[in-house]
């Protein structure tokens, strides 16, 4: 006797032909790339709880990758110089740069010193920083640039750390103002570049945190908050040693930079490079399709 179909039986799937189809050769993860000096390069740390390239890669995972260029005591000068080894030409297999974040000129502002090197006019950063985000390595990419501010430079705590190796202060707030305003300008004049006022967010929280202010955020002596003859306030809690930041000032920067990132869709494997597990599981144990793709 011939054997019958048992009709409440379901055939066994082909579990390849479920899985998901994806292009041809290796898998590329497009990146998020902070370009910079120590203010980057330390942004790996955890401090206060807070990593932030830590929060910025939880933000872009499976998406984008964060690489971090950060080099400690780089100034804008040197970054042009080795621009095209940090950043060769595109080819077919490079991942594409989709978001380029570039944090200098706190080095650049240092004081020209017989007992330093890191001084870069202002004039010179200027074009500099305008060449790093115009190069062409750069805009083969077609990244969106964020350029970042140098943060507020505490020159009451920064002068007693210089005095040890220089025997004064090699940084001033003034002057480190002064390029703030300079990055700020550059990102005013390059179509497309998006500024990221670090140096205002964090003198903005600094001041929050600091009573007995005027109405401007001047201390007592009518001088802005870590200037000499003022005082530190909320910036002893934002930049430890004078010129570096805490996890607490890189939460603020965070804050400041997300909302340009993206935006993602939350519990959504929209934008994954690879797919969700359920889609690369799809079947059960006898056969039977159990998750969507």
């Amino acid at each position: 006797m011939a054997a019958t179909e048992n009709p409440s039986k379901k055939p066994r799937l082909d579990v390849e032909a479920a899985l998901p189809k994806l292009p041809d050769g290796p898998v590329v993860h497009n990146q998020v790339v902070l370009l910079g000096d120590s203010l980057f390069q330390f942004s790996t740390k955890i401090s206060d709880g807070f990593c932030f390239q830590g929060a910025l890669q939880d933000l872009c995972v499976r998406r984008l990758d964060v690489i971090n260029r950060g080099y400690s005591g780089w100034n804008t000068k040197n970054v042009l110089r080795y621009l095209e080894k940090i950043f060769p030409q595109r080819s077919e297999t490079t991942p594409r740069i989709e978001y380029l974040l570039v944090l200098l000129g706190a080095n650049d502002a240092a004081l020209e010193l017989d007992t330093a090197s890191q001084h870069v006019d202002e004039e010179d950063y200027r074009s500099n920083l305008k060449a790093i985000i115009t190069h062409p390595n750069i805009t083969a990419h077609k990244p969106k640039i964020l350029l970042v501010t140098p943060p507020p430079l505490d020159e009451i705590m920064a002068e007693m750390q210089d005095k040890e190796d220089h025997g004064q202060a090699c940084r001033q707030a003034a002057v480190s103002a002064k390029y703030s305003d300079i990055a700020r300008q550059v990102a005013a004049d390059v179509p497309g570049t998006v500024l990221i006022d670090l140096q205002k967010a964090i003198m903005d929280a600094a001041i929050a945190a600091t009573p007995d202010l005027d109405e401007k955020g001047l201390s007592k002596a009518g001088l802005p908050l870590g200037y000499p003859g003022s005082i530190r306030g909320g910036l002893e809690q934002m930049l430890p040693d004078g010129l570096h930041m805490s996890g607490q000032a890189y939460r603020v920067f965070f804050d400041n930079v997300k909302e340009h990132i993206g935006p993602f869709p939350e519990d959504d494997d929209t934008g994954f490079v690879l797919p969700s597990w359920r889609k690369v599981n799809p079947v059960n144990h006898k056969g039977e399709k159990i998750y969507e793709g």
